[in-house]
């Protein structure tokens, strides 16, 4: 079902803000989904296959419309594919790696901890963390083949658009099968744990509503689905993506203040979207962020809310307190002292940061660090007051430094004028 079929968005239904969001692309029936979400509470579920060791900003959107949900008092069952991540969706472009069992058990357990700070696991619609290879792993060929694949007419699978993608090229049983797999997890968490609703992203609406029809044929009665859209750049570029790679949720492979640059750096054509899928934030205010965008762009209201309420919710008050404290001090705004080393080498890393053996003159480290180009560009920017080390001007053409003048005892912050800086690191 989509957008122009759908009747007059009303105020006060979950289904309706979850539209006015954006964030139902397509849905097995509005009026039933309508119904099942704003009946009183229900299970459902979402799942994330462990294909790598982390989580990224891609799976964003499936986490928060998880606690979104939740939220509103409905049961979150949150899927880690034990299973599924040992086999592989079908890719348009080529068959999977298949990656070692222990290699996969290892990225569940990781993955089962990010999702945890996400939701809660106390109260009446506590959360339950799942693992499909609790009953997948169990169940012989011939079980699987009588009881699971005998509901599946091999002409409807045949006509998935990823599958009618590879047949020229060749796809395995193994990824061929992987939608009876996830459909039988829906079969499954319907007949243990009551759940009546399934979501996940638009890419996966062939898998879901096959999960449905699993469901039906098994008598198991009705169930719902939605899809969430792929979330896309206005510029054309990947979603999630930098010139460093992934946006990952796990700090040791994407830091806060990287993730964090990462929002406010939005495009102001994509920055209203990304609030109303990613913030929880009330409509009012999400309205009013938009106008003030619109009005006063150079501000990056928008952009700054986004981040600060992304990272907090990722990372935590207090990594995301030393990220805004370090994007002040770096300008000059705050005490770079009091920055935790691993968030001022991330802030530099950022930046542009320089290795050094040895400390060379000011002059040398600013044509080292990229923010002047020759030596002499360097000194004539020193003697017209515009160079600053650690945020104190240097005056002298011939400045040097010494070990006293390092930060955590490697670091420098370099700054020509209000706006370039640079880190220098001493290599050990």
């Amino acid at each position: 079902m989509t957008d122009s079929s759908l009747p007059p968005l009303g105020r006060d239904s979950l289904t309706d803000d979850l539209r006015w969001r954006g964030l139902i692309q397509d849905s097995t029936s509005l009026d039933e989904l309508r119904a099942l979400l704003d009946g009183g509470p229900t299970a459902y579920y979402v799942g994330f296959d462990p294909t790598a060791p982390s989580l990224h900003v891609g799976h964003l959107m499936q986490v928060v419309t998880a606690r979104r949900l939740q939220l509103a008092g409905h049961r979150p069952l949150l899927l880690v594919g034990g299973a599924t991540g040992q086999i592989g969706d079908p890719k348009e472009s080529a068959e999977r790696t298949l990656n070692p069992p222990e290699v996969v058990a290892g990225w569940v357990a990781r993955i089962r901890d990010q999702l945890a700070p996400f939701v809660t696991y106390e109260g009446e619609n506590a959360a339950r963390l799942v693992n499909n290879l609790d009953w997948t792993g169990e169940m012989s060929v011939v079980e699987f083949l009588r009881d699971v694949g005998k509901h599946f007419p091999v002409n409807k699978m045949l006509a998935r658009e990823v599958v009618r993608a590879r047949l020229e090229t060749g796809i395995s049983f193994t990824e061929f099968s992987y939608q009876l797999l996830q459909a039988n997890d829906f079969f499954e968490l319907h007949r243990r744990y009551d759940c009546r609703l399934q979501f996940g992203g638009s890419d996966q609406w062939g898998n879901i509503t096959a999960g449905v029809d699993y469901i039906r044929r098994r008598g198991a009665g009705a169930v719902q689905a939605f899809t969430t859209p792929l979330v896309t750049k206005s510029d054309g570029t990947k979603f999630g993506k930098t010139e460093g790679g992934a946006i990952w949720l796990d700090p040791e492979l994407t830091s806060p203040y990287a993730f964090y640059q990462f929002w406010l750096n939005a495009d102001d054509r994509d920055v209203s979207r990304y609030l109303r899928y990613f913030s929880f934030r009330s409509r009012e205010e999400l309205e009013a962020l938009e106008k003030e965008t619109a009005e006063r762009p150079a501000a990056r209201a928008a952009q700054r809310a986004l981040a600060e309420e992304l990272t907090t919710l990722v990372h935590g008050e207090r990594e995301m307190a030393q990220v805004v404290a370090a994007s002040q001090a770096l300008f000059g705004r705050g005490s770079l002292e009091e920055l935790a080393p691993a968030t001022l080498r991330a802030a530099l890393a950022e930046a542009g940061l320089v290795g050094v053996d040895e400390l060379p003159d000011v002059a040398g480290l600013l044509r080292d660090s990229g923010l002047v180009a020759s030596l002499k560009e360097a000194r004539r920017v020193i003697g017209e007051g515009g160079a600053y080390v650690n945020n104190t001007r240097v005056t002298a053409t011939d400045a040097t430094l010494g070990p006293d003048d390092l930060l955590h005892g490697r670091y420098l912050v370099l700054r020509r004028g209000k706006k370039s800086f640079a880190g220098v690191e001493l290599r050990a």
